[in-house]
């Protein structure tokens, strides 16, 4: 089996590094820009603590929830050093456990706030491609909140 290559997406927010961040650890912000077209956060719950959990419940077009929860592994908050913001956490679908890992850092940009997701350990390319649409349509949600 070869392996599957790092998904990389990026975009410019126009919000400071900590709105961004703060959307992407509040739970009722989050509700508000998770999901690509047709998916819904139906429920957010974060301990945003090293070894905290996260779970998101994501209501599919066909009516269908599942659960995507992980463990926060990282978690550097936008503070007064130069050091960026970033959140590295697994990543799977319950009840399976994944080794999943997705890594966000936050970097100040002249336009507001660089995202620079790494989503590894993916299983298959088919999988890759999944995430790929959902981590692209979930920024297409960040890029459209008001802040």
């Amino acid at each position: 089996m070869s392996e599957i290559a790092p998904l990389i997406v990026e975009r410019v927010i126009r919000a400071s590094p900590a709105r961004v961040f703060a959307a992407w650890t509040t739970p009722e912000l989050m509700t508000r820009w998770w999901g690509p077209e047709g998916v819904a956060a139906t429920g957010v719950e974060i301990d945003l603590r090293v070894g905290g959990r996260y779970r998101i419940g994501n209501r599919l077009p066909d009516d269908k929830v599942i659960w995507i929860a992980g463990i926060f592994e990282q978690i550097t908050a936008p503070g007064p050093t130069d050091e960026p913001a970033r959140l590295v956490y697994t990543w799977g679908v319950e009840p399976a456990e994944s080794d999943e890992q997705v890594a966000v850092v936050f970097l100040p940009d002249p336009a507001g706030t660089r995202v620079h997701l790494t989503h590894t350990r993916i299983a298959s390319q088919r999988q890759r491609d999944n995430h790929m649409h959902g981590w692209a349509g979930c920024l297409d949600g960040l890029e459209g909140l008001e802040f």
